[in-house]
């Protein structure tokens, strides 16, 4: 997708997404066959529902239809959130997957998987899981420390509400 394209996709999409409550995350215009493919991955800290996302569907779907920013093409509208592995690139990424265990790509070289237990304007404060029965350490890493982020999937992962009963 051309960056002027993107441009006026994001200005467009923007305040009405804000207005939901939501944080616009990306736009990804692609081929799909003969059409062309938008997506648009939205979130916010609660999550977003499957409702919330049908219905920012159908206002995007009214919104790009009065407007000429997709031009006279055919084109498949997706709107989604980002899914559970999705990468950290924005300090409310690192800020929502607070108790979330994340693989860390190290500027440095190096991979180190941990739990993030804060989030502060410079850096996070991780827990690192013990390992062959070693207690879990504590490490503070800085954000210009960071190459890649993304959130391990985990099967038997207790929710923050099973943590609190």
């Amino acid at each position: 997708m051309s960056t002027t394209q993107s441009d006026r996709l994001r200005g467009l999409l923007e305040p009405l997404v804000a207005a939901k409550g939501l944080d616009l995350e990306d736009i990804e215009l692609s081929k799909a066959g003969k059409r062309r493919m938008l997506r648009v991955i939205v979130d916010s800290d609660e999550g977003v529902e499957l409702d919330a996302c049908a219905e920012l569907s159908r206002e995007v779907s009214d919104l790009l239809d009065e407007s000429d920013v997709m031009g006279e093409d055919e084109y498949v509208l997706e709107v989604s959130s980002p899914g559970a592995d999705r990468p950290l690139t924005e300090h409310r990424h690192y800020v929502r997957a607070t108790g979330r265990l994340v693989k860390f790509q190290l500027a440095e070289g190096g991979e180190l998987v941990a739990r993030i237990l804060d989030v502060d304007d410079e850096g996070i404060d991780l827990e690192v899981p013990g390992v062959k029965g070693r207690k879990a350490t504590a490490r503070r890493i800085a954000f210009t420390d960071i190459a890649k982020a993304r959130v391990e999937i985990e099967f038997n992962r207790k929710d923050k509400k099973e943590e609190e009963a």
